[in-house]
């Protein structure tokens, strides 16, 4: 088992036909994943190639995660939450300065992505839309967007299988709204 602390982040490999399990321990924590072809980090994941093929903007168990070259890179085998979003952008300090006029440092998914994704020689600019697991996005008939608490409760999880060789970033996400106005960390395990 291995714990990503609050507001933080990791990254590592993965390869093809293992099995990586993401946990929310305590509940109510969201955790930004970023997928990179390990043998071509050009070829990334997709939100618009993901929800192309699997046809929702609710992603969960039975789908496939798509990198931009429409190749499946992870499918999700388990989701006991069954919540998550793939519309919003990694939490940036841009964010909290344009979202919530925040003019101090504030720890952020996309710098824990970036700054954990250059030993694997992967740029800021590099990191696509994450894959937001456990996070509830809602929107109205009007499109209008609101980022509500994760229904996830301690222990809920999913279950991902690689279908190709992959570096990943994973964080413990950094907003409060995300997480229902607390940090909490984030357990993950490699399996097979």
């Amino acid at each position: 088992m291995h714990i990503i602390k609050k507001q933080s982040g990791v990254a590592f490999k993965l390869k093809e036909g293992q099995k990586l399990k993401v946990i929310d321990p305590k509940g109510e924590q969201v955790s930004d994943m970023v997928l990179f072809n390990a043998k071509d980090r050009k070829e990334k994941l997709s939100s618009g190639k993901t929800m192309d093929f699997e046809a929702s903007i609710l992603i969960s168990s039975g789908n496939a995660l798509w990198s931009n070259r429409s190749q499946k890179m992870m499918e999700i085998l388990e989701d006991t939450n069954g919540r998550n979003d793939f519309l919003l952008a990694p939490c940036s300090p841009e964010t909290f300065k344009v979202m919530y006029n925040y003019d101090a440092y504030h720890p952020s998914c996309y710098e824990n992505l970036y700054t954990n994704l250059e030993k694997f020689d992967i740029q800021p600019d590099d990191i696509p839309t994450a894959f937001n697991i456990f996070m509830n996005v809602q929107f109205d008939e009007k499109g209008k967007i609101s980022v509500d608490p994760p229904l996830s409760q301690a222990g809920d999880y999913l279950l991902f299988e690689a279908k190709m060789d992959l570096i990943i970033g994973l964080t413990a996400c950094s907003a409060e709204d995300s997480n229902n106005g607390s940090f909490k960390p984030i357990h993950y395990e490699i399996l097979g």
